[in-house]
């Protein structure tokens, strides 16, 4: 580390003199660490996709949950710290519920995802805390149609058609830039999100226990069970 970063890196709300905070850089390298995970929309409706990484046999493996509900119509996938990811997850399920007492109708997702990138970026510029070390996906459906956003631990958002993160993150992208298309069935989606992200991965073999959740017009999401899960790798 060069001398002139370690006087900036340690303060989150101080600028380096070239503009950058360092800890937000770090939290996103907590992120590139993460398994990685995949958002993406097909015709009629939108997929989230993550690999599932077991560190050792006596771990059970339905203890394992990458992809949360946060209501029937949203779900979330998340890539960094898991339990900076809980506390975020339970902040959305609860603006969420708010949304729907105070409105009275379905919740709009844009609107939930920037409450929580507004609590992620209010970690970015105070005293006495850190940022998130988490990106999220959130996907689901709201009177406009299918959404798929996502949010980095700057705070900032951003909507998509396919949107990867998490360590694999440029192999997903580079490989869903070339073959996807937005004209997708729901089989054909989950599919090519599979392989997108076993492509990423340096023993794509291992890639045995994905994790797949999806939504179309009408219905709620879905979280698939390992044996469709299986029937699909």
């Amino acid at each position: 580390m060069q001398q002139g970063q370690m006087a900036y890196d340690r303060a989150i709300t101080v600028f380096s003199p070239d503009g950058r905070l360092f800890q937000v850089e770090y939290a996103r390298e907590a992120v590139k660490r993460g398994s990685t995970a995949l958002g993406i929309r097909f015709d009629g409706g939108v997929a989230l996709i993550s690999e599932k990484r077991v560190r050792s046999r006596l771990v059970e493996q339905n203890s394992l949950e990458k992809i949360q509900l946060v209501d029937d119509l949203v779900g979330c996938v998340t890539s960094g710290l898991v339990a900076d990811a809980r506390v975020l997850i339970d902040f959305a399920r609860i603006a969420s519920q708010q949304e729907k007492i105070t409105y009275g109708s379905l919740v709009n997702i844009e609107n939930l995802v920037k409450r929580v990138a507004d609590q992620m970026q209010q970690y970015t510029q105070y005293g006495g805390v850190r940022p998130y070390g988490v990106s999220m996906i959130f996907a689901g459906f709201d009177t406009i149609g299918p959404r798929l956003f996502d949010c980095d631990p700057s705070g900032t958002i951003n909507e998509y058609k396919a949107v990867s993160i998490g360590s694999g993150k440029e192999q997903v992208t580079s490989f869903l830039e070339k073959e996807y298309k937005e004209n997708l069935n729901e089989k054909d989606a989950v599919k090519l999100g599979i392989k997108a992200i076993r492509a990423s991965i340096d023993d794509g073999a291992e890639f045995k226990n994905p994790e797949v959740a999806t939504i179309v017009k009408g219905g709620k999401f879905k979280i698939y069970t390992s044996k469709e899960v299986e029937e699909l790798v």
